[in-house]
């Protein structure tokens, strides 16, 4: 991949130690359950950097932000690679998106990797009285049914030989 021309010569007089670039993996998901209204924080996860050089930053609704943003140093891996931990303090809306952006020698173009609260629909009442509903009234009409062939099957086994009208 192409290095910006600052970069390159950067490396140039530090005789950087690498060839190849990784490409980072990203990965985006909250630090405990989300429920709307109760502050929270984001993890932006980014792993298999290499070189060292990297910017995570954070955009909500596609707008960059700085408040409640923090980050590890970089941290080394056994495969010589490092990973990163990009923190955002948050107060989850279902109208806000939210995405961690990474810029990285291995990548063409800037990642975004989108998240947002993924929030359940909750059954109205009403639903929940029919669904209840329902239920008891299958569950009464397996009751009689079950009855009317259980007496069936004891009448038959003790008549005399001949069918009932049933």
């Amino acid at each position: 991949s192409s290095h910006k021309p600052l970069d390159r010569a950067i490396c140039n007089s530090y005789q950087c130690p690498f060839l190849t670039t990784e490409v980072p993996e990203v990965t985006v998901f909250p630090k405990s359950p989300v429920t709307l209204g109760q502050p929270n924080t984001l993890i932006c996860l980014v792993d298999n950097i290499f070189p060292p050089v990297i910017n995570v930053t954070w955009l909500k609704n596609r707008l960059s932000v700085t408040e409640g943003v923090s980050e590890t140093s970089f941290l080394a891996k056994k495969d010589h690679s490092f990973y990163k931990i990009s923190y955002l303090t948050f107060l989850p809306s279902a109208d806000d998106i939210y995405d961690c952006k990474v810029e990285h020698w291995g990548l063409d173009e800037p990642l975004l990797k989108h998240w947002e609260p993924q929030v359940p629909i909750p059954m109205s009442e009403l639903t929940e009285t029919m669904v209840c509903g329902l239920g008891l009234a299958m569950g009464l009409v397996g009751i009689v049914v079950g009855t009317v062939f259980i007496l069936q099957g004891l009448s038959s086994s003790g008549a005399s030989g001949h069918q009932g009208p049933l």
